[in-house]
């Protein structure tokens, strides 16, 4: 069946998570035509050139928006001149590596910010709404504590293109750059606003020579009396369970890291709440919702001061525990 197209767009970075997450998100999604995919990487490019979808070196006209799965000390400067063109900008998280890095979007006119969608992809999944509501009527108890145990990217000496790949990463920030754009959005998300103060914080290399500490943790404060204390790890051979937890007098909800099923603890009962289909599948379907919606007149979900906020903290972190 013919789509019902609203946008043409076209995917910019055509890496792991732009292929693996995006380019599917985009060829199934009933409004939106896929009429481009944009890598500088001749090698890229031809791992997609099977496809029915023009492949080019540079983004080229004829689209209402882009998706940047680009590296985050590209993506500010892409997603500055996309805006200026007049385009809709779906950014991967985190918007850049640093603060300063970040200045460049103050270039940018309040209507042109406007057209900036954030990538924080999982704020989209119900999951996340099901916990703020917990929190805020008071089920898990008045004053809640979250804890945040965000651990991915094992160390596998044996894939040399995942070793240099994370490698690369880390030397632009440590893992709380990167994963604490969700983890800080999504804390300001269920606990009713900004961290009031980051409290103290930590940082470890697990072997010498890596760029930046691949273990870092902090505990913040926020309204309400809420605290949380993050720990986020990559690179090492073993790594713990990724989940979050939000403990309060009256019950216990833990969201498992990667299927976001929650389970819910009280005195009187345990109960599992699993959410349909996938987790990737179903935050991209709904981050693209969002991105169509902005097209449409809706503000932006999550927004560019969403997700430099969300930096901010971070920065925060990862600046004064190194």
């Amino acid at each position: 069946m013919p789509k019902d197209v609203a946008m043409r767009v076209a995917l910019v970075g055509l890496g792991d998570i732009g292929l693996s997450a995006h380019l599917p998100a985009l060829q199934r999604h009933p409004a939106i035509e896929l009429v481009q995919l944009v890598d500088p990487d001749p090698d890229r490019r031809a791992a997609v050139a099977e496809l029915d979808i023009q492949v080019a070196a540079e983004l080229e006209a004829g689209v209402d928006g882009v998706v940047l799965a680009t590296p985050p000390w590209v993506t500010p400067e892409l997603t500055v001149d996309y805006t200026r063109a007049g385009l809709f900008v779906l950014a991967e998280k985190p918007v850049a590596t640093s603060m300063e890095a970040a200045r460049i979007y103050d270039k940018l006119e309040p209507a042109e910010r406007g057209r900036v969608q954030v990538g924080l992809t999982y704020r989209h999944d119900p999951a996340i709404g099901q916990l703020a509501t917990w929190i805020a009527n008071g089920t898990l108890g008045e004053t809640v504590l979250v804890r945040a145990h965000i651990y991915d990217e094992p160390y596998r000496p044996d894939d040399a293109e995942h070793t240099a790949r994370i490698t690369a990463t880390l030397e632009h920030g440590s893992p709380v750059v990167h994963e604490g754009a969700h983890v800080f959005d999504w804390l300001t998300h269920l606990l009713g606003g900004r961290p009031i103060a980051v409290d103290d914080r930590w940082a470890v290399r697990t072997r010498a020579g890596l760029p930046a500490p691949n273990l870092t943790g902090a505990r913040l404060s926020y309204p309400g009396g809420h605290q949380a204390l993050v720990e986020f790890g990559w690179f090492t051979s073993a790594l713990p369970r990724c989940e979050l937890s939000v403990l309060g007098d009256r019950g216990l909800a833990t969201l498992d890291g990667f299927t976001f099923a929650l389970t819910l603890t009280t005195a009187e009962s345990e109960e599992v709440v699993r959410f349909p289909g996938d987790r990737m599948t179903r935050c991209f379907d709904r981050q693209l919702d969002r991105f169509v919606a902005l097209h449409n007149g809706v503000p932006a979900e999550p927004s560019l001061d969403d997700g430099i906020a969300a930096l901010r903290t971070a920065q925060l972190v990862a600046g004064r525990a190194e």
